[in-house]
């Protein structure tokens, strides 16, 4: 962190801040350190918005934000940084927008890329704290592993349908993300927020306890969630929280850690297409097998509600779920190709289909989102 010194308050800040400066636990020291602190926001979604704009709010002196994706209009019914004048914007553009006309004594660094293995290690590097508001696997692994090899403290935030959780990580001083969840869920097991929905205010209130909690830690106040994982419920508007110890035998932040450096995480948990582990077809190979002669049919195992939102031209469609109960409705000598939104469910549909004797089998790569996509050509 910067000294004290580089961060006092002008008297604009003084007066912004007045309500702070008024509180024991925050005062006009903790004030500076939050001046001085630096923190960055992995992803700028439905839980990235409400930290992003409490932290600014609070004074936070430089935020950084890490997200690859535009707005979308989907986006706005959560994702409270952005309005509809927005879309089609470069989240990180847009954000950093909105935060500077928030509060313009702070920096914003807009890091406008995907957080991976390989810019890990030096997007890091220049940050005190990592709030993770990721959305899927392999980046909440990916963010768990850099800090605990950063020493840093990370906040961890996730989201379904009305239900939340919150919790905070630091190897050394407690568990890290992998001590609660050694092993990533199955493919598909899972939905995303795409897949199974979200209601627009849970991302506000799970969001807005990360941000509370990364105030904490800054101001070394209070009691963290550190070794506690806090369990919200919203339609019977219930917390709970779970005690997690750190693992001795944690392949990361254990005694005798085996992983010292990034891995291929989409592999670990099951989110690749990969020709090699599963016959797939590109967006682009299909799209000229569909406009031959013998074109292969297509099976969107995603659920009824996605459909609504975008259909696969011309797929047969069956949930998941139903297809082990409709595999009679099915020649077994068809070219099939599966898809569903991104991949893993139509993985899985594929080893159903696989065991019950279909021999021509493929995964679309990508899902319907790579189908929709334009293309980059």
């Amino acid at each position: 962190m910067s000294s004290f010194h580089e961060s006092v308050l002008s008297e604009r800040e003084r007066q912004r801040y007045g309500r702070h400066l008024v509180m024991p636990e925050v005062s006009l020291e903790g004030q500076q350190r939050l001046k001085s602190a630096r923190v960055l926001c992995v992803g700028a979604g439905g839980l990235g918005s409400p930290v992003a704009l409490y932290l600014a709010a609070a004074g936070v002196g430089t935020l950084g934000l890490v997200d690859d994706d535009v707005v979308d209009l989907s986006n706005i019914q959560r994702q409270v940084l952005f309005d509809s004048q927005d879309v089609g914007r470069a989240k990180t553009a847009a954000a950093r927008a909105r935060l500077l006309a928030l509060n313009p004594d702070i920096e914003v660094q807009a890091h406008a890329q995907r957080l991976t293995a390989a810019n890990v290690r030096a997007l890091l590097a220049d940050y005190d704290l990592v709030v993770d508001g990721s959305d899927n696997f392999p980046t909440r692994y990916l963010v768990s592993d850099a800090c605990v090899w950063a020493g840093k403290p990370h906040v961890y935030g996730s989201v379904y349908r009305f239900e939340g959780q919150v919790s905070v990580f630091h190897a050394g001083q407690g568990p890290c993300y992998r001590c609660l969840f050694p092993e990533p869920p199955l493919p598909g097991t899972v939905p995303s927020c795409a897949q199974a929905g979200v209601l627009g205010v849970l991302p506000g209130i799970i969001g807005s306890l990360q941000g509370l909690e990364a105030l904490k830690l800054l101001l070394g106040q209070g009691e963290s969630l550190l070794g506690r994982l806090l369990l919200f419920d919203g339609l019977s508007m219930e917390f709970r929280t779970l005690k997690v110890k750190a693992r001795p035998d944690c392949p990361v932040c254990g005694v005798a850690p085996s992983i010292h450096e990034p891995i291929d995480y989409a592999a670990f948990c099951g989110e690749r297409v990969s020709a090699d582990t599963v016959p797939a077809v590109s967006v682009q190979a299909l799209r000229a097998e569909l406009l031959s002669e013998q074109p292969p049919t297509v099976i969107d195992v995603r659920e009824p509600a996605e459909w609504t939102v975008a259909r696969f031209p011309g797929a047969m469609e069956i949930p998941l779920g139903q297809l082990s109960k409709r595999l009679s409705e099915l020649d077994r000598k068809t070219d099939w190709v599966l898809t569903c939104q991104q991949g893993p469910r139509a993985q899985r549909a594929l080893a159903l289909m696989q065991a019950e004797g279909f021999a021509s089998l493929r995964v679309l790569e990508g899902g319907l989102e790579a189908w929709l996509a334009p293309d980059p050509s």
